[in-house]
Order: structure tokens, then sequence, then C-alpha cells
């Protein structure tokens, strides 16, 4: 791996040691949590991933905020919300519940596919050599998944059942850097569990798989700021910028096709504006417009409160059968 990327890795490996060692260890034990030990030092890499991601939110992002919002802050009350769903994501409470829950599955079928005969496979093999040098591989990685980010964020909007959760996330009248992981529940079990699946089929190395997760998310929570900025006409074709994502969020357009109610959309590209581009799905030049779901507009609710959106969506993906 290239020296520029040791020293960052190797900061955090001991910053990881020395959380782990300290806080989480003793309170495993305590709680007589032992046989959890290997499992738990993984979750503690995820905990301190997500606390330097909030602390880059909480001050560069909101300072990008506070310098050129696109719109002044009125629903406090809702921001907060998007903030719970921010700390159960980013400090590992649903990585908890998916490693309990649903990794095991994964887990068991893979080692179950490999003893019958499946060969173990790297989406490194594709170029040899040239992937010894780490950046290389992050960045092969990097865009591999983010192919799949943009795949899913389509099947979220075009197949009407996963568009009754996924319109929860649609539904902030208020974008800010919080908004990114307002979510349903159900939703984000979908998509992680793909996103999981893809990453034992291609074979990326757990740290490899935590930096491209870390990276996409503080990026994804940049593109939802309340921030008046773009990257202009040439770079935004290279990065997804707040306005290029608020494009998408924006009532009527980010996810209609054709006219009220027709599911589809622009801009679905987490990273990088090229698969809207070779998809057909880029709009550009669009403004800062205000954003939502249409039927918000004629009276529909999408809750105020965690469990009353939770359950709202629920009764959506019922009614949508």
């Amino acid at each position: 791996m290239n020296h520029w990327l040791d020293a960052p890795g190797a900061w955090f490996g001991a910053a990881q040691e020395w959380l782990f060692e300290q806080v989480l260890q003793p309170l495993l034990f305590a709680f007589g949590l032992g046989n959890v030990l290997e499992d738990a030092y993984v979750g503690t890499g995820w905990l301190l991933v997500g606390l330097l991601q909030i602390t880059v939110m909480v001050t560069v992002f909101r300072a990008l905020e506070r310098w050129r919002p696109v719109e002044p802050l009125v629903d406090r009350a809702g921001v907060r919300v998007d903030m719970l769903y921010t700390l159960i994501h980013r400090l590992g409470l649903f990585r908890v519940a998916l490693f309990f829950g649903i990794d095991p599955l994964w887990d068991g079928l893979f080692g179950a596919l490999h003893v019958a005969g499946m060969p173990a496979w790297s989406l490194d093999r594709l170029w040899p050599g040239v992937t010894d040098q780490g950046w290389v591989s992050f960045g092969l990685y990097l865009v591999f998944f983010d192919g799949i980010n943009y795949a899913l964020h389509r099947a979220q909007h075009g197949w009407n059942w996963w568009w009754q959760l996924h319109a929860l996330h649609h539904s902030q009248r208020q974008m800010t850097l919080w908004s990114d992981n307002r979510n349903h529940l159900l939703d984000d079990l979908l998509r992680d569990s793909a996103f999981v699946l893809a990453a034992l089929l291609v074979g990326i190395p757990p740290a490899q798989f935590v930096a491209v997760v870390a990276l996409t998310q503080l990026l994804e929570s940049l593109s939802h700021a309340n921030a008046r900025i773009s990257f202009g006409s040439l770079m935004e074709r290279v990065v997804v910028s707040p306005r290029y994502h608020r494009s998408h969020h924006a009532i009527g357009a980010g996810h209609e096709s054709s006219g009220p109610g027709s599911l589809g959309g622009h801009n679905f590209a987490v990273l990088f504006p090229v698969w809207d581009l070779l998809f057909g799905t880029a709009r550009f030049g669009g403004g800062f417009e205000p954003t939502g779901v249409r039927d918000q507009l004629e009276g529909r609710d999408y809750g105020r409160g965690f469990w009353a959106q939770q359950w709202l969506g629920l009764r959506r993906l019922v009614g949508s059968r």
C-alpha cells in the first residue's frame, strides 16, 4: 500500500485499539460478553468512523450551511429527527442490528457455497499487479460500489412497493446535512443487505469496505447539505454536488419522469454522475428548488416523529400491493 495511505491507516488502527481496550472491552467483560470480542473490535472501527464523520459534519459541512444557505432553517423539529437517524446509523447501532440479525445469514450462505465448490473471487484480480497499490484498489472498489448504489437507487424509485418506503427520505422539506440517513429502517435493511452481498461476491477486503462506505456516507451528507453550492459545469459532471443532488429531491422532478405519479426521475448517482450520463438520467443546470414529495402538497402525512414515520411507511407499503 502507498505510504500516503499507510499513515492514516496506522493512526486509525491505533485509535481503534485504544477505544476498544479502554472503553468497549471492559464493558463486554462486565456484562459477560467475552465471546464477542473479535466482532466487537470490528464494531469499534465502525463507531470510530462514525465519530470522525460526525466531527466533519458539524464543523466543515455546518460551516458551509451557515456560509451559503439555500433557505432559512425553520423546521428545527424535523431536523432533530434527522439527527436521530444519523446517530443511529453513523454510530453503529444499525450495523449492530444487522450483525446479529442479518449478516450471519449471508456469511452462512456464502460459507456453504464455498464448501460446495464456489471459488473465491476478488475484483482486484481483474487488474493483477496494478491493484497492489492501495489507492488504485480503493478507487476501483469505490467506483464499483458507486455503480451498485446507482442501481439500487434506481430500484428504490422504479419499483412502486420500494418507493413507498423510500418516499420517507424524500419527504423532508427542510434538507440539511443530517438528511441523508432519514430512511425507513426496512428500506435501509434491503439496501444494506444488497450492498453486503455485493461485497461478499467481489471479495473486498474488510478495511477497504469500511473506507469505501465511510467516504461514500460522508459525501452523501455533503450532497444533502442546505448549502447553495455547485461544482461548476465541468466538475458537476465528475462529482455529485449539493445542487446536483437537490435537483433529485425537487418536488415533482427528482422522482417523477413524465408527470404526477410517474415513478422514475433523474440524478440518481451517489458520488459520480457518470452513471446518470451513461443511462440518460442526468439533469444539469437545475436551480435550488423546494424539496419534498408532490402528494405532501395534497395533504399526505409522512409523519413528524421517528416512530410515526416508520409506521406510516409500513402502511404505504401494505397499501401499494
